[in-house]
C-alpha cells in the first residue's frame, strides 16, 4: 500500500492539535487541505482515523494506534535531518509533561535559569497528574516520581529521595490536638488530594516497624489543588498530607507543624524522564545537560 508520506506528518498534526485549524496553522497549510489529506490518509488506509464534530477532532480507535506508531519514529526522523543539516543548535518548542507535586521542577529556578541559558529554546510545561504515553501525547520529556515511570524509559535524577508529611497549622492543633499513630486520624478533620474528578481522594501512606499501611481518611476538604490544600491548612482547616518539600517554607517559618514524624519514611525522588533516542533532539539533550548541572549545584 504506498501512501504519500507528508499525510503522516499532517495526521500527526491533527492527533497532537485534536483540532484541524490549529494542525493547518502549525504546518502553514489551510484547513481544508488538512481536512482533504486526513480524508486521503483514512481512503488509503480504508478505515476512518478520526470523528470530526464541529469544534474538534478527536482519533478513532484505529486512530489512536496510527497515532502511536507514527509518534517516535517521525521524532526520530526529525531529529536525524536537522542534524544532518548542520541544524544542531538547540532551538524549537520542548514540551514537557510534570506532575504537580514535582515542587523542586515547579519551584521556578530550574526553568527559568533554563529559559536564560538557552534563549531559542520554547518551553511548554503541561502540570498534570494523569498517567499516560507521553511520546503517543507529543512530549519530549515528563517530570515523576521514579517508582511510576514506565521501564522503557530513560530517568535522570531531578531530587534526591523524598518523604511525605501529614501538616497542620498551630491554630488547628491548639483546639483539636496532635494525633499519636495514623489510625487517630480518622478522627480529625483532614484535607485531601485526588487527582482529577471522579477519581476517589488518595490515601495516605505510612510504615510502621517495617511495615506498609494506608489509611482512608475521609477527607472533609478534597481538592486537586495543592495551594487550596496549604491555603486551608494553614488557615486552620485540618490536617493535610503531601510530599514534604512542599510545605518546607512554611514548616521552616513555624507557620505548619509536621507530624507523625516516626511513620513517613523516605521513598525514591523524582525523575526528569524521556524515550531512548538515538538521535536526541539538541533540545533536550540541553535540558537533561542542565538538570543533571542543577541537582550538583545545590543540596537536594
Amino acid at each position: 500500500m504506498a501512501i504519500d508520506l507528508n499525510l503522516l506528518t499532517l495526521f500527526l498534526a491533527v492527533a497532537e492539535e485534536a483540532n484541524f485549524r490549529a494542525a493547518a496553522d502549525r504546518l502553514g497549510i489551510t484547513r481544508s487541505a488538512v481536512s482533504q489529506g486526513v480524508r486521503r490518509l483514512e481512503d488509503a488506509c480504508g478505515v476512518a482515523l478520526v470523528t470530526r464534530t464541529t469544534r474538534s477532532v478527536r482519533l478513532t480507535e484505529a486512530g489512536e494506534r496510527l497515532h502511536v506508531a507514527l509518534s517516535r519514529p517521525l521524532a526520530e526522523v526529525h531529529t536525524a535531518m536537522e542534524e544532518l543539516a548542520g541544524d544542531t543548535a538547540p532551538r524549537g518548542l520542548l514540551r514537557i509533561a510534570a506532575t504537580s507535586i514535582a515542587e523542586r521542577f515547579l519551584s521556578g529556578p530550574l526553568i527559568a535559569s533554563f529559559a536564560e541559558a538557552y534563549p531559542e529554546i520554547t518551553i511548554d510545561v503541561t502540570v498534570t497528574d494523569d498517567e499516560f504515553d507521553i511520546v503517543a501525547a507529543g512530549f519530549d520529556a515528563g517530570v515523576r516520581l521514579g517508582d511510576v515511570i514506565e521501564q522503557d524509559m530513560i530517568a535522570v535524577p531531578l531530587t534526591g529521595d523524598q518523604r511525605e508529611v501529614a501538616v497542620a497549622a498551630p491554630k488547628y492543633l491548639a483546639v483539636h490536638g496532635s494525633p499519636d499513630h495514623p489510625r487517630d486520624l480518622v478522627s480529625h478533620r483532614c484535607i485531601g488530594w485526588r487527582p482529577s474528578l471522579g477519581v476517589a481522594p488518595y490515601r495516605w501512606e505510612f510504615e510502621e516497624d517495617g511495615r506498609a499501611f494506608d489509611v482512608a481518611v475521609e477527607p472533609q476538604i478534597t481538592t486537586n489543588d495543592m495551594l487550596l490544600m496549604i491555603r486551608t491548612a494553614l488557615a486552620g482547616g485540618g490536617i493535610t498530607f503531601g510530599i514534604e518539600e512542599t510545605f518546607r517554607p512554611y514548616l521552616d517559618r513555624g507557620e505548619l507543624v509536621s507530624l507523625l514524624e516516626d511513620y513517613l519514611p523516605p521513598f525514591t525522588g523524582f525523575y526528569l524522564y524521556f524515550p531512548h533516542r538515538r538521535n536526541m533532539a539538541p533540545k533536550l539533550r540541553a535540558l537533561i545537560e542542565h538538570v543533571r548541572q542543577y541537582r550538583q549545584a545545590g543540596p537536594f
